[in-house]
């Protein structure tokens, strides 16, 4: 690897802190990311898929608190929808276990260290903890849409433990046409989520590939707006 790209590599996160200053509410740069490839577009749509705590962590916090935002957040841990009934008036809180279908009890570990790292994947369960599980009802990723109203959208982030996959096969990306998807993607569902993303269209977007560990970033390929 040549000195200048090593020197660009550890450079990249400056560009975005120099643009807006350092990050808020998202554990990496996440928050940064969004804002730069929405331009800090104002009143927008997000779709949150294991959202998790209304503020901490969060990637669309911001986007709803500072640039007007609405949108929805979907979680398994139903205590988070207290919270966001009462500090994210523009969101819609729901609680659901996104999968593969609808209308199935599921099993759900919540993590009692680190609620993020709660899970419907019990092999995820053992390595992070101790846990406390619960049942909760599934659906897919459309028919939550499609009871929520919402069709086209601006934004999706989902982090989901190993969940990702399933909660991608019951998504028509097609028909929704996110112009952003952050996505957690651990090495064991990786190979998956980059299938799904390009039999779809889609393509990472490589500007923000070195500014965060945990995600990929995609978005519609040009050729395939029509």
């Amino acid at each position: 690897m040549s000195l200048a790209l090593i020197s660009s590599l550890f450079c990249r996160p400056n560009w975005l802190v120099e643009r807006y200053g350092p990050k808020k509410y998202s554990k990496n740069e996440e928050e940064l990311i969004i804002r730069d490839f929405f331009h800090d577009k104002r009143d927008g749509y997000f779709v949150d898929i294991g959202a998790g705590h209304y503020r901490i962590h969060s990637n669309t916090y911001f986007l709803e608190k500072d640039l007007g935002w609405q949108g929805l957040a979907v979680d398994a841990n139903c205590q988070y929808g207290k919270e966001y009934a009462e500090f994210r008036p523009k969101t819609r809180f729901f609680c659901f276990f996104v999968g593969v279908q609808s209308g199935r009890w599921m099993d759900f570990y919540i993590q009692l260290w680190n609620k993020r790292l709660s899970t419907g994947v019990p092999d995820w369960t053992k390595n992070a903890g101790l846990y406390r599980k619960t049942r909760i009802m599934s659906i897919t990723l459309d028919d939550l849409l499609a009871r929520a109203g919402v069709v086209r959208f601006d934004f999706l982030s989902m982090d989901i433990e190993l969940g990702e996959p399933a909660a991608l096969s019951g998504f028509n990306i097609g028909k929704h046409r996110p112009a952003l998807v952050c996505i957690e993607a651990h090495r064991q569902v990786r190979k998956e989520i980059l299938r799904f993303f390009s039999q779809n269209g889609y393509g990472i977007v490589g500007i923000y590939e070195t500014l965060d560990p945990l995600n990929l970033y995609f978005a519609p390929e040009p050729s395939s707006d029509g």
